[in-house]
């Protein structure tokens, strides 16, 4: 570990050098970064069962931090669609408290899992179950957001998704058609200037427009004046939530899944960052950065947090160069805080679901999703029922079987690649020794080539090998040049193989052993002093040894 992996990437920046015209470049873009926060920030904290303050709080509080003290050049962080589903949630079965006291512990979690330098563990995580629950996040939230687009007449919006498309039916006549008007005339701003003019601020430009044609015409639509008529202005002083022994347990669950979203959001964030500005992350450090972002944006009363790809990515279209970028963008935020929170009580709920019915297409990856469908068998199992569960169960369920199922296919797979092989091989890929390895083999030796990792989802397959062997010859050799890992459950295998050799008067010898195997095998009591195996360096000194013991019989 070098110190370098925990130097935020702000103090790097700083050392290189840091010039006037950087600053602007880098102001320029924080601006810019925030045009397109603001609206987004407002819009995720209603959907996430909160109000839009929350939801510029943690864009200001967490966003700051995010910047000065992660591992990306150009990351900017902030509440995201990600955690609407799990925060909704959390907010209906213990409060807002209760929130708060997941948050922090979720930051707790990701600065652990920062110093214990499991930043690369992203990479482990199946595809299929990413792209799973996210579309399957994505569903939600598009769910969310009906009854705003549509100004349907429902006092409690059910959270499960059935039977809320049941509550949404079932109140299908009240719906506003000037609500409706609104939010599609948001929509299609979006979408036009998405399409004609991606420069400019789309979301911020159809809340704008939205919310002036409302206020002029003096039409009878939701507002967030109307829904949240008493908004703090201001940041709020940091304080701690109630703790208790019984609270912490119960939020613990929903702890892990914020600070699993948490790190696999970000640290992606970073590499999509990564591959447009030509820089390189610290996985680490920008664990530790997120972690530290979620306690202080806890203590603040905001949301959870983590790196925004959307905003990130125009982040770096806008010019940025360095993470002052970020935290300029945080900066113009708190500004609004401080000095326009008024006017937010004129922007229309219909505008903030249209945004969110947007985050929700462009969280979907759909074309990423259909791509999967026409994988194998397996990966499409893992996708769906991922999918499924995300949007029918929970987030927590569904990471969890996805994980499981990816993981148990993928043992499948490695098990099935893996040969115990004691015959001759016309495999092109193996040198003649492999190839011909009984030619010179001794009367009473026997001998097993294994080709891959030796784990648990073949360990019995070497039991069943000497099982079948017909007479037990007297010497066994174990060729294991190409078995690059063994894990608990191989060596316990491979223990029990000894150990019936033994009672049936053969001498296991070991060819070829690794360094991985051999530490294992050592680490077993099955090392060279044991006395309960041979070890050889090569097959040939291995045929010698097998020959002695034989000769000794």
């Amino acid at each position: 570990m070098t110190t370098t992996s925990y130097t935020p990437k702000l103090i790097t920046a700083l050392r290189e050098g840091y010039s006037a015209t950087t600053f602007r470049a880098d102001a320029i873009a924080g601006l810019t970064v925030a045009i397109v926060a603001l609206p987004l920030a407002m819009a995720l904290g209603i959907a996430s069962g909160a109000s839009p303050d929350k939801g510029l709080v943690t864009a200001v509080v967490a966003g700051f931090l995010i910047s000065a003290l992660g591992g990306s050049r150009v990351q900017v962080g902030g509440p995201t669609g990600a955690f609407v589903v799990v925060v909704f949630n959390v907010i209906a079965q213990h409060g807002y408290d209760g929130l708060l006291i997941a948050t922090l512990l979720a930051g707790a979690i990701l600065i652990v899992a920062g110093a214990a330098r499991l930043g690369q563990m992203i990479k482990y995580i199946p595809h299929p179950v990413v792209t799973g629950f996210t579309a399957g996040i994505a569903v939600i939230i598009a769910s969310s957001q009906v009854k705003d687009f549509l100004g349907l007449a429902i006092n409690s919006v059910p959270a499960d998704f059935l039977p809320k498309w049941q509550a949404y039916f079932g109140a299908i006549s009240t719906i506003q058609w000037t609500t409706v008007a609104v939010g599609t005339g948001a929509l299609a701003i979006i979408v036009g200037l998405r399409r004609y003019a991606p420069k400019l601020p789309g979301f911020l430009i159809a809340v704008v427009v939205s919310s002036v044609v409302v206020a002029l015409l003096k039409l009878p639509v939701d507002t967030i004046g109307s829904r949240f008529p008493h908004l703090p202005a201001g940041l709020p002083m940091p304080s701690l939530p109630a703790f208790s022994l019984a609270k912490v347990n119960e939020v613990l669950p929903s702890a892990f899944t914020i600070a699993f979203l948490a790190g696999i959001e970000a640290l992606l964030s970073a590499v999509v960052a990564d591959g447009m500005a030509g820089t390189r992350h610290r996985s680490n450090q920008e664990l530790i950065g997120q972690g530290i972002a979620n306690v202080a944006s806890a203590l603040f009363g905001g949301l959870p947090a983590t790196g925004a790809i959307a905003r990130t990515a125009t982040n770096i279209r806008s010019g940025a160069r360095t993470p002052i970028a970020g935290m300029m963008h945080a900066a113009f935020l708190l500004i609004f805080v401080l000095f326009a929170t008024d006017l937010m009580a004129y922007v229309p709920m219909a505008a903030l679901a249209a945004i969110l019915f947007m985050v929700a297409w462009g969280m979907s990856e759909y074309e990423r999703f259909l791509a999967l469908l026409r994988m194998p068998g397996t990966d499409r199992a893992v996708l769906l029922l991922t999918f499924g569960l995300t949007v029918l169960v929970d987030l927590t369920v569904a990471i969890g079987v996805g994980v499981t199922l990816a993981s148990l296919l993928f043992m499948a797979r490695m098990a099935e690649a893996v040969e115990v092989d004691a015959g001759v091989t016309n495999d092109p890929e193996l040198d003649a020794e492999d190839m011909h390895q009984r030619d010179a083999l001794p009367p009473g030796v026997e001998v097993f080539r294994i080709n891959g990792p030796f784990f648990f989802g073949v360990a019995g397959e070497l039991l069943d090998t000497l099982r079948r062997v017909g007479e037990p010859p007297k010497a066994i050799i174990l060729r294991m040049r190409l078995v690059p890992l063994l894990d608990t459950s191989g060596v316990q295998a491979l223990e029990k193989f000894v150990e019936q050799a033994r009672i049936a008067g053969a001498r296991v010898i070991l060819s070829g052993v690794r360094p991985q195997p051999f530490s294992m095998l050592k680490r077993a009591r099955l090392g060279r002093s044991s006395g309960k195996l041979t070890y050889a360096p090569d097959y040939a000194k291995a045929i010698a040894a097998a020959a002695k013991v034989v000769g000794e019989a």
